[in-house]
């Protein structure tokens, strides 16, 4: 069947695809398999408030099945150690029948966390394909080290892969975020046990599956849906698992990090919250430009984006023109149905996520921010959770929608005059993700991003790079890095032979 190309098309397809039922169980030793508690959860569309299916929760008793057969499948060296190139060979046809499966998966994103039709398809389950295949072409050019020794003697440095990985994904992105792990996890040589959010299982739960047709062998790969306080706890406080890798919000990570202290000193690698600068100066080289992506930087995913630049520093000469460019780049932003490929702000996660927002944006009014786009809910007719993108103007960097992390379509226009205040301003945050800096002087630039505590720093555009750049941040986003070769530090344990020789 070709690609939907209408909102009804890709409706009929979803009736289609709902009616013949989707996975909902947990995925262990390469089977479908319910909770053992029996206990289920619903699983709610954004979109209209109809429940999907219900789904396993998962507990402690999953979790403990999950990880004796993660570990019996690394110590069998199934897969750890299968001569890299064959592990390539099985990655890239993973990402090769993420592909052929892309409507699929697209439509369950759609359907499971409220995001357009148009980008679940082309951006996530395309990037997650990407994912693993540049993962998987990357394995077998990584080469270990000799050290530099006396003429006796031999230093081998060698990378082996750390054992059983428990990765915890964010249900933003859910495929991507997946994959942005999955990729080196795998084909470093690991188990994993993925666990998704309760908010988003969908593609996780079908991603197994797929994994396992495209040779992943038994019980190295399992997904245990369910609640961040009982399979998340779990995993996390697990003797058995050697790594946690985490995305999702700051709480959540220094929680994280407790589990592993209480447990067996696990590593713990999170990607945690942002709460990313966007600065415009006053020789930025192109308003209209910096407008479009000032837009798209807030709007875009709802505003469910951890880079997401909802904090715009505006050198004052050109506040008004730049803030008038936006309002009108906005109206491309509109909510609207999710499978109609048209819309491109969708719905919010779930109506717990549209409560949360519409109190930052009270909160922005009632501390003195002017409200000057946006602001309300919409489409409440529809049972689904829509927010209109909205814009706070003349708010100081103290007000709580500059300081905390609101995770919807809400941008806080912040003024300064020069560079040493934009700098200070950008990084008065305890969050170090991501930052962007438009200027026409090449000097500025370079001094502006060399002093940003950030990870990420963007040059006149925004949300920048791909496989080949690291993406994490400093201070409290956390200390992990997904994306680029050095993804692969995670992933596995460095280690020293020292040879004598007679």
């Amino acid at each position: 069947m070709s690609t939907p190309t209408n909102h009804q098309e890709w409706q009929t397809l979803a009736e289609t695809l709902l009616a013949q039922g989707v996975k909902a169980d947990a995925y262990i030793e390469g089977e479908y398999r319910p909770a053992v508690s029996g206990e289920r959860f619903d699983c709610v569309s954004p979109i209209d408030g109809r429940v999907l299916c219900q789904v396993a929760s998962c507990s402690l008793e999953d979790a403990n099945i999950a990880v004796k057969s993660a570990r019996e499948a690394f110590d069998s060296g199934v897969w750890s150690q299968l001569p890299p190139v064959k592990r390539k060979q099985v990655m890239i046809r993973f990402a090769e029948l993420l592909e052929a499966n892309k409507d699929e998966l697209a439509l369950l994103e759609t359907l499971d966390m409220g995001k357009p039709i148009r980008y679940s398809g082309a951006v996530d389950v395309m990037g997650a394909a990407r994912a693993i295949s540049w993962s998987g072409e990357a394995i077998d050019k990584i080469y270990d080290e000799i050290a530099p020794t006396a003429h006796n003697e031999i230093g081998m440095i060698t990378r082996e892969p750390v054992g059983v990985v428990a990765a915890i994904v964010p249900w933003n992105f859910p495929i991507l975020m997946a994959c942005w792990k999955l990729g080196p996890a795998l084909a470093t040589g690991n188990s994993v046990i993925l666990k998704p959010s309760e908010k988003s299982p969908l593609t996780a739960l079908r991603m197994a599956q797929i994994a396992l047709e495209a040779g992943i062998p038994k019980g190295v790969l399992n997904v245990l849906p369910g609640f961040g306080h009982t399979v998340g706890k779990a995993l996390a406080l697990h003797m058995d698992v050697d790594t946690i890798v985490f995305t999702g919000s700051t709480k959540i990570a220094k929680q994280l990090m407790i589990y592993a202290g209480e447990s067996n000193m696990k590593r713990v690698w999170l990607e945690a919250g942002g709460k990313s600068p966007n600065i415009v100066f006053n020789d930025a080289p192109d308003l209209q430009k910096a407008a479009e992506a000032a837009a798209t930087a807030i709007a875009f995913n709802q505003g469910e984006v951890c880079t997401a630049g909802s904090r715009l520093l505006v050198e004052a000469g050109v506040k008004d023109e730049l803030l008038s460019l936006i309002a009108k780049e906005m109206q491309a932003w509109r909510p609207g149905h999710p499978l109609d490929p048209d819309t491109t702000c969708g719905a919010v996660v779930d109506n717990q996520q549209l409560d949360n927002v519409l109190k930052y944006i009270r909160a922005g009014v009632a501390e003195g921010a002017e409200l000057v786009h946006g602001g309300s809910q919409v489409m409440a007719e529809t049972g689904g959770a829509y927010v209109e993108p909205t814009i706070f103007s003349n708010v100081s960097n103290g007000m709580t929608i500059a300081k905390e992390e609101i995770f919807g379509p809400v941008l806080s226009v912040i003024t300064f005059d020069g560079m040493e205040e934009a700098i200070s301003i950008g990084n008065d945050s305890i969050y170090g993700l991501a930052a962007g800096v438009w200027t026409s002087n090449i000097s500025k630039a370079h001094k502006t991003a060399k002093a940003l505590r950030s990870g990420m720093v963007w040059i006149n555009h925004y949300d920048g790079g791909d496989m080949t750049a690291p993406f994490g941040g400093y201070k409290q986003s956390g200390n992990g890095r997904d994306k680029s070769l050095h993804a692969f530090d995670k992933y596995t344990e460095i280690k020293a032979t020292w040879i004598a020789l007679d």
